[in-house]
């Protein structure tokens, strides 16, 4: 398999807390990675390390056979590894279309274009494709603080792509979206990722999602990595089961549609 991304024995630990242990993880061009596990499991820890935004306490990070490990998020974006938060990061008081004008900017002034004006022909065609391949166009002059939770939500995943990134790690992009337009947001964020050629890895709570949309699954537990696997094969797992999805790992059956980890949360 060739590699595009690797954690090799991967730990952090915080004083006498250890997030994450002995993680061992290769990921391949054009997969897409689902990383479930409960509140404190290390999912985030694993991303931010992987982003830049913590050092490793030990192990190594590689990126196309590179060493990572430690460099700024800044450095690393521009390597070709992006990523959206949670909570999406936009500029409330902008219209959608400035948001992503100024995303574009700063892109290109990361790459060493230095300062230019950002209301250029080229930059704005840039832009309307962009609108266009999420699906936001009818949003173009609305506030971005006015949008609805999901338009926003696809803003700031599309922000994420203006550096047209390798890898784009998401966290939890469902989250706080209504049953009802889960399946459309997804629809639109990968099909656009998968048109565009990236990898991606995406952490996630709802189980729907998980086996809907990836190819793999890495389940967390305290810190380690219980499961790496095929969707079916990983949420069917007695340990997933009974310590990330929270059902009775003695029972039959897999977990039902809409499952979440709100009964191993319970339990923390």
């Amino acid at each position: 398999m060739t590699t595009l991304l690797e954690a090799v024995g991967v730990n952090k630990s915080f004083g006498a807390v250890t997030a994450a242990h002995q993680i061992d993880v290769a990921v391949a061009p054009h997969e897409v990675v689902g990383i479930i596990g409960a509140n404190g499991a290390g999912k985030t820890t694993f991303v931010n390390m992987v982003t830049g935004w913590l050092q490793p306490t030990s192990g190594q990070i590689l990126f196309e056979g590179r060493d990572i490990t430690g460099m700024a998020p800044r450095a690393i974006t521009r390597l070709g590894i992006c990523r959206s938060f949670q909570v999406a990061q936009v500029f409330a008081s902008a219209s959608v279309f400035d948001n992503l004008l100024i995303a574009l900017g700063i892109a290109e002034a990361g790459a060493g274009a230095g300062l230019r004006r950002l209301r250029r022909p080229d930059i704005e065609a840039r832009v309307d494709i962009i609108l266009r391949r999420y699906r936001i166009a009818e949003y173009r002059d609305q506030r971005a603080g006015t949008l609805p939770q999901g338009i926003r939500k696809l803003l700031d995943i599309a922000m994420a792509t203006v550096a047209d990134p390798k890898i784009l790690l998401l966290d939890e992009p469902t989250s706080g979206i209504s049953s009802e337009e889960k399946f459309e947001l997804m629809d639109v964020v990968m099909g656009a990722l998968r048109d565009e050629g990236v990898t991606v890895l995406f952490i996630e709570h709802d189980m729907e999602i998980v086996s809907r949309y990836v190819s793999r699954v890495l389940a967390f537990y305290q810190g380690e990595i219980i499961c790496d696997g095929p969707p079916a094969e990983a949420l069917a797992d007695p340990k997933v089961r009974e310590y990330v999805i929270g059902t009775d790992p003695n029972a039959h059956g897999t977990p039902g549609p809409g499952s979440t980890m709100g009964a191993v949360d319970a339990r923390r």
